[in-house]
């Protein structure tokens, strides 16, 4: 399993964009099961969320290797699918993770770094 993934997170629908919003949404599952075919990810998954006051309403956690998750947020067509869910929904962000090996080697060294400036 890949030890990077993108969280693209999302708000609440635009009041009067909620038939759109549903053709955006599909357009980008399409795109991520597109990438994954096509090896540029390992793979997505779409989490919805149950209504609990705070600004998120769902995500896509997208899964894969740290330079090819780089070439893929990098890309027009990357930048065309997060623009347009831009104009269906409100508080789009992207935000890089770690998990798995890649969490474990952070925090051996902010371990290590914590510890030397202890020591300096």
């Amino acid at each position: 399993m890949a030890d990077f993934a993108l969280f693209i997170g999302w708000g609440e629908v635009i009041p009067g964009r909620e038939q759109v919003a549903t053709r955006v949404f599909g357009e980008t599952v399409e795109y991520f099961g597109r990438l994954q075919q096509e090896g540029a990810i390992e793979g997505m998954e779409p989490f919805f969320l149950e209504p609990h006051g705070g600004d998120l309403g769902g995500f896509f956690l997208v899964r894969g290797e740290k330079d090819a998750l780089a070439r893929v947020r990098t890309s027009e067509e990357f930048d065309r699918v997060v623009l347009r869910a831009t104009m269906v929904v409100q508080r789009v962000g992207v935000v890089a993770a770690t998990t798995g090996a890649e969490l474990n080697r952070q925090f051996g060294e902010f371990e290590r770094q914590s510890a030397d400036l202890l020591q300096g």
